[in-house]
């Protein structure tokens, strides 16, 4: 069944005068250190045993006529040990190759006060970072092998105590009854645990950052990793994460309070800016003072097709270069957003296709749409304005209130288990200015 891998081995060895054969994949298993580590710890425990029997589970998982097991544990990385003229065999966990990262400073999240450790994509270290972060004996990790074809490692945490337990019960009955579901991104995890593909707001909330993700932990939250995916999703997500960081909380009250109401200005400005300028010039000029309606109509002159078809078309460009900068390499991705942004915002006004008032509101709707917290929340913000947009260009001012309605509404229908998104925490009792 293997016999095309090239990277596959199979050699024949002796543990205490048995025959036995080692299989594997060299390219996951370090040979010579396994066979030295394995023949040292023979070496030590084979006066302690009284039967060849103890000593095989000493070494690992007995295991009888399992091909499927074998072949599944191979692939996993493991070292299968055959016994020879039995139908046994042993699954041991072998000196692997260095095939993982290290721990580095976090590319995706930057830390003004705090430890710079971040995720890697090694499950087990990046559970290692929790532990060593919060020492808590009521910290449980519950993990299980999901997918059919391939497998992959998932793995449950919460402090007990702290979390729900009926939410815990909820997502672990989720994840049994689709534990064969493939689970290589977070479509996929969402289908496991029974969540809708056509939410605009994302139910899990990522960090690569181990000190965030404590916090989580102790305000009730149950965090999940992914084998290969290099942060954590924190269950549920609520409306607050998208304002607040703990990071914050380093910083004298007064000044948090206003940072996080920046925050909350930022997606305000998000929403309502582009909206508001299609309602005032498009439907509604009357609102405006006529100082400002004469120098909005003056911005506008010589622009050949409505507001709307002015800021949809921005927006759109907009969106093709927050794209580009995030697909290009980090060497030139800058330098050609920047230089291609400056230059077509510039030739754009210059031939008339569009305001230089416009120009100013999606560079402000931009920079505000920075200020949230967690790239998924800004990305559903940025998907609302559009909604808005096309509202306000209909029933101008009354179009852009009922707009804000609607997301709102939609916000408080949303759910995780029973959670409701606009919690501020779902953690009892807990009475303190984060």
């Amino acid at each position: 069944m293997l016999k095309e891998n090239d990277d596959f081995f199979l050699k024949r060895d002796f543990l205490t005068d048995t025959a036995v054969v080692l299989l594997g994949f060299k390219t996951l298993i370090d040979i010579t250190k396994t066979r030295l580590v394995l023949q040292k710890y023979v070496e030590s425990i084979i006066s302690q045993v009284k039967s060849s029997e103890d000593l095989w589970g000493l070494i690992g998982e007995i295991k009888e006529d399992d091909t499927k097991k074998a072949i599944s544990s191979i692939f996993e990385g493991k070292l299968i040990i055959k016994i020879e003229n039995t139908n046994q065999y042993i699954i041991m966990e072998p000196v692997s190759k260095m095939l993982s990262r290290s721990i580095e400073a976090p590319s995706n999240e930057n830390v003004i006060q705090g430890p710079l450790t971040s995720f890697t994509e090694d499950i087990d270290t990046n559970i290692g970072l929790i532990r060593k972060q919060n020492t808590s004996n009521a910290l449980r990790v519950i993990s299980y092998s999901a997918g059919e074809d391939q497998k992959r490692k998932l793995s449950l945490v919460y402090i007990d105590g702290n979390a729900d337990k009926e939410l815990v019960d909820k997502i672990n009955i989720n994840i049994k009854k689709n534990i064969d579901l493939d689970i290589s991104n977070l479509q996929g995890l969402s289908k496991m645990l029974g969540f809708s593909s056509w939410d605009t707001v994302s139910k899990f909330n990522t960090t690569e950052l181990p000190l965030y993700t404590s916090q989580f932990l102790k305000k009730g939250r149950i965090i999940l990793f992914v084998d290969q995916m290099p942060f954590a999703l924190i269950l549920p997500s609520l409306l607050w994460d998208m304002f607040s960081i703990d990071d914050d909380m380093n910083f004298p009250l007064p000044i948090m309070i206003v940072i996080r109401a920046l925050r909350i200005l930022g997606v305000l400005v998000t929403l309502v800016c582009p909206g508001l300028y299609v309602a005032l010039v498009a439907v509604n000029p009357e609102v405006l003072q006529i100082d400002l309606a004469l120098t909005v109509a003056k911005s506008r002159e010589g622009v050949p097709y409505p507001a709307l078809v002015e800021v949809i078309l921005m927006l759109i460009i907009l969106e093709l270069i927050l794209e580009a900068s995030v697909r290009l390499p980090k060497t030139i991705g800058p330098t050609i957003t920047m230089v291609g942004g400056i230059i077509l915002g510039q030739a754009a006004v210059q031939a008339s296709l569009v305001s230089n008032l416009l120009i100013i509101i999606l560079a402000a709707t931009t920079i505000a749409n920075s200020t949230i917290v967690g790239i998924q929340n800004a990305v559903s913000i940025r998907l609302f304005k559009y909604a808005i947009v096309i509202l306000a260009a209909i029933f101008g001012l009354l179009g852009l209130v009922a707009g804000l309605v609607l997301i709102s509404a939609y916000l408080g229908g949303l759910n995780t288990f029973g959670k409701s998104y606009l919690y501020l925490n779902i953690k009892r009792n807990e009475n303190n200015n984060g």
